[in-house]
């Protein structure tokens, strides 16, 4: 198998995890599927830096990849850290409860729905005349009148 068909299988293979991890973390609500679909998604970057770096003959890919799951560790910690506090606050996992966990004093978010366009046409929209006629002017715009 050659260097480029390598590469490219594990290119595709780093998107997948990559698109899979995003739909999981845009899709769900439940914080522990959201930061375990953050995972994916690094690890799919991942692959690819390493694809890329074997590809060149390269070891920078490969140590970027150390830095990014030295972050990934650390991300992992806060994580575990957040899910404790809202399962304590709240008793579930549903990051829409993140709502009620604020300080004392301040204000909820309230989304609001975008007000209702009017179907009707008003009516007073312009009508174009047919091709090749002059329009009438009206009455109340003509600055001159001939027959005062």
């Amino acid at each position: 198998m050659s260097e480029s068909a390598l590469l490219e299988n594990y290119l595709i293979v780093g998107g997948l995890l990559f698109g899979i991890g995003l739909v999981g973390f845009l899709a769900r609500r439940n914080m522990i599927i959201m930061f375990l679909a953050a995972e994916m998604m690094l690890q799919g970057i991942s692959l690819s830096l390493v694809a890329w770096s074997r590809f060149h003959g390269d070891w920078g890919g490969q140590m970027l990849v150390v830095f990014v799951i030295a972050v990934a560790a650390c991300e992992a910690a806060i994580a575990l850290a957040l899910v404790l506090r809202l399962f304590g606050v709240a008793g579930k996992l549903d990051v829409t409860v993140w709502q009620n966990a604020r300080e004392d004093g301040v204000p909820a978010f309230v989304d609001r729905e975008l007000p209702e366009e009017a179907d009707a046409a008003p009516a007073d929209w312009p009508k174009l005349t047919p091709a090749g006629r002059e329009p009438a002017p009206k009455e109340d715009e003509v600055p001159e009148r001939s027959h005062v």
